[in-house]
């Protein structure tokens, strides 16, 4: 007979498979260690493995697991929608109470000017379609193109972060007064002379002090602009 897993769970270790179990049964009637290990190995959650080979569930993985089967006993998705789901999420799209999980419609934004701490947190970790893009920002493909175009919106790799949402919704927000994404080009020249000096100092890798400067930077930005606005 196989040697059942340890139930303990320690704060560095993650739970094992017997403490999961507990866990979801409160939530979900019929919950198995068999039904669990059936979701690891149709690849929706994937538990660190001791040396000893005991699975070690950590809260995200708890988390997986409360989202799959929510699904099947709500929604009555099958696991390859569910997979797929999951994968979007991995992405960093957020789970829709019906549905496939889709792109924040609006991302954080702090009153005034941000402060260093800010930075960092719209969203970069997102990475969204173009389609997923278009639908969180608002704004129609042609804007989109020439947003790209101009190097306004630079997709990494075959998908788009949180500063592209941000970037397409103010660049359909200056188009609603007529100014077009061309027009807007002198923002990415600012901000790339801004990024190298910030570089210059800091050096290639994002700090600590990489964030306190560009926020200094924007601050300065903005004070320059009033500044020079009519009075």
């Amino acid at each position: 007979m196989a040697k059942p897993e340890p139930s303990a769970e320690g704060p560095a270790e993650g739970r094992g498979i017997g403490a999961v179990l507990q866990l979801l049964q409160a939530e979900f009637d019929g919950v198995t260690i068999s039904k669990i290990r059936f979701l690891e190995a149709e690849g929706l959650v994937t538990p660190a493995r001791t040396a000893s080979g005991y699975r070690k569930f950590s809260a995200a993985d708890v988390d997986r697991l409360r989202y799959v089967l929510t699904a099947q006993r709500d929604q009555y998705l099958p696991l390859r929608i569910i997979k797929e789901h999951l994968a979007a999420m991995d992405r960093g799209l957020r789970p829709a109470a019906v549905g496939p999980p889709v792109a924040p419609s609006s991302l954080p934004e702090t009153p005034g000017l941000p402060a260093a701490e800010d930075f960092g947190a719209y969203g970069t970790e997102l990475k969204l379609t173009r389609d997923e893009l278009r639908a969180a920002a608002g704004v129609e493909a042609e804007l989109l193109d020439q947003l790209e175009n101009h190097g306004l919106v630079v997709a990494r790799g075959n998908h788009y972060d949180g500063d592209a949402i941000l970037v397409a919704k103010l660049a359909g927000e200056f188009a609603g007064y007529g100014i077009e994404p061309r027009h807007l080009r002198l923002f990415r020249t600012a901000a790339d002379r801004e990024a190298g000096l910030i570089e210059q100092v800091t050096g290639p890798r994002r700090t600590g002090q990489t964030e306190e400067l560009a926020a200094l930077a924007v601050r300065l930005h903005a004070a320059l602009v009033r500044s020079r606005l009519p009075r």
